[in-house]
């Protein structure tokens, strides 16, 4: 709607101007045959001098008009590259309002995914299978532990896998060891998420991790929540290791940012991302730039907003506002649009 305004009123003043030229044009015609009628008149003598009056009153006139045009003109120049300018205005301020809009919505969608996972990996911690594994650590127990991660994962599609470590960081159990072989066996010891998971104080506790690849999961792209298990599955129970989580961040991320809700005019132009705390890349419509590049996000120290950058773009940002019990991590979603045309 502001595009056709603002087209509506470049037209008014195309026709303004290409009539008030016609005027113009006009006056200049009436002033040569005022100057001719003013010869003629002149050659006439004593019997042309009255029409010499009328040739002059007409000149006069048509000197009037071509006052009033040029003060129409000026007028209508300065009224209308006005109108333009708060045409680009409101443009621009409608256009950043709705990028906003899209980018809270982006993120608000990654919130309400990832409270989710805060949710599972608490629960999944108590699950028997898992307690039994950690506390009684023989073939048969690891064993059933496989199995019931693998029922878990069957169901929760989102997951790449799901380890449990014991309380030396020694992974003991996953999901789907015939997908991820090297598993079982490997130490997450200096992982921060099993040290800081280790660390909670309760069962209501949990941690997580910043986005990265791992290497065993081939080399893929997750985010990773742990927490303590703990003796008898009890809230305030000893930690006798950990259960981490790994959601598979590359496919759901994506899907969010490929799926934000651009007019067809615009996905050619805009750029839709999810940023970490540090500004990183961690989710880009484009697939260009994740965990290598971050973007210059100029926040303001506002939790929303938008603005117009030195390339031109429109920017529009939102930080997380968090969903639930989940806080959120600090990220933004973040809307990039060129201007149509450029």
């Amino acid at each position: 709607m502001p595009e056709r305004i603002l087209a509506l009123s470049r037209a008014v003043s195309s026709v303004a101007t290409e009539k008030v030229g016609e005027i113009q044009n006009a006056t200049k015609a009436t002033r040569i045959l005022a100057l001719n009628a003013q010869i003629e008149a002149a050659r006439a003598g004593q019997h042309g001098a009255g029409f010499a009056v009328v040739a002059q009153e007409v000149k006069s006139i048509s000197a009037q008009i071509g006052q009033l045009t040029d003060q129409l003109t000026a007028k209508l120049n300065e009224q209308t590259a006005e109108l333009d300018r708060l045409g680009q205005r409101l443009i621009s301020s409608v256009r950043g309002r709705r990028l906003t809009d899209l980018a809270l919505n982006m993120i608000e969608i990654i919130d309400r995914n990832l409270y989710e996972r805060s949710c599972d990996v608490r629960w999944w911690a108590t699950d028997s299978a898992v307690v039994d594994c950690l506390g009684r650590p023989d073939a048969m127990q690891i064993d059933f532990a496989n199995k019931r991660l693998g029922v878990i994962l069957n169901a929760y599609t989102v997951y790449l896998d799901i380890w449990v470590a014991d309380a030396h960081g020694q992974v003991i159990a996953n999901g789907r060891p015939d997908r991820y072989p090297h598993a079982i066996g490997s130490s997450v010891a200096q992982e921060d998420w099993f040290r800081q998971a280790m660390a909670t104080q309760s069962g209501d506790e949990f941690v997580v991790a910043d986005i990265s690849r791992n290497d065993i999961l081939n080399n893929q792209l997750v985010a990773v929540y742990a927490t303590a298990v703990r003796e008898n599955a009890e809230v305030n129970g000893a930690p006798i290791g950990v259960l981490g989580i790994f959601f598979d961040w590359e496919s759901q991320s994506q899907t969010v940012v490929d799926n934000v809700r651009l007019e067809a005019d615009e996905k050619g132009r805009t750029r839709c991302l999810l940023v970490d705390r540090h500004h990183k890349i961690i989710a880009a419509s484009d697939r260009n730039g994740i965990l290598s590049d971050s973007f210059a996000l100029e926040t303001g120290n506002e939790p929303n907003g938008n603005y117009m950058d030195s390339q031109n773009r429109t920017i529009g940002f939102a930080l997380t506002p968090g969903y639930e019990t989940y806080k959120g991590l600090g990220w933004y979603g973040v809307i990039v649009q060129e201007k149509a045309g450029s």
